[in-house]
């Protein structure tokens, strides 16, 4: 199930776009103002974020220059009542991937975020660092005191870490992010998979740890 953020401080907008959101098979976290935004996204990994532009607090093309600062790359849509060129160009500019303006049709938001999920999963940057580990994205090779080279899970597996240091993810969700197309597949696989990239990070001096038991939540930390 995709997880998205929707922070939007029109209390009756949100339930109702919460409602259909769930309908069509997302989980929906909410705030209500753009502080409460940069936490969140801070906290937990996203497939995508929904932020409208007017709220209190800390506006919404604040919060997102505030995410992107700190490397997240996690796509964003932005909900304005504004139409005008030099509006969506400022959104554009402060990170975010599209732009929606009030009112919008719901099966247009449904659109946009069906892209934007599909782009975020086939998009990946040649290089992603953490501490003093740096994962190459096109050899799938981990490296920091020395280098080696992960198996594909591993690499995915990895790849999702690297994306979002210091936020927690649970064993479903991370299951279903990896392994969301093998029926065969058992949850158990993440805590396997975990166990054998803390030892290739033992094995090239990492200076970051997954932290998290067995069944329960993971957080890429810095040792």
């Amino acid at each position: 199930m995709p997880r998205l953020l929707l922070a939007e401080d029109e209390a009756d907008l949100t339930r109702a776009l919460t409602a259909v959101l769930a309908l069509q098979g997302y989980e929906v976290d909410t705030a209500s103002n753009g502080r409460e935004a940069v936490e969140a996204a801070g906290l937990h990994a996203y497939d995508c974020m929904i932020f409208d532009v007017m709220m209190p607090v800390m506006d919404g093309m604040e919060a997102v220059r505030r995410i992107r600062e700190t490397g997240d790359t996690t796509p964003v849509i932005m909900l304005t009542a504004k139409s005008g060129v030099d509006d969506r160009v400022e959104g554009l500019d402060a990170g975010a991937d599209d732009y929606l303006t009030k009112p919008f049709a719901m099966k247009e938001l449904l659109a946009r975020l069906r892209s934007l999920t599909r782009r975020s999963d086939g998009f990946a940057p040649s290089h992603l660092s953490f501490g003093s580990v740096t994962l190459n994205t096109a050899e799938q090779e981990l490296s920091a005191g020395n280098s080696i080279r992960l198996s594909r899970k591993e690499f995915q597996l990895m790849e999702l870490f690297m994306r979002n240091p210091g936020k927690t993810m649970t064993t479903e969700e991370i299951f279903r992010r990896i392994w969301k197309d093998e029926k065969d597949a058992g949850p158990g696989l993440v805590w396997v998979y975990v166990s054998y990239l803390r030892h290739k990070l033992t094995a090239i001096q990492a200076d970051i740890s997954i932290e998290g038991e067995k069944d329960g939540a993971y957080t890429l930390v810095r040792s």
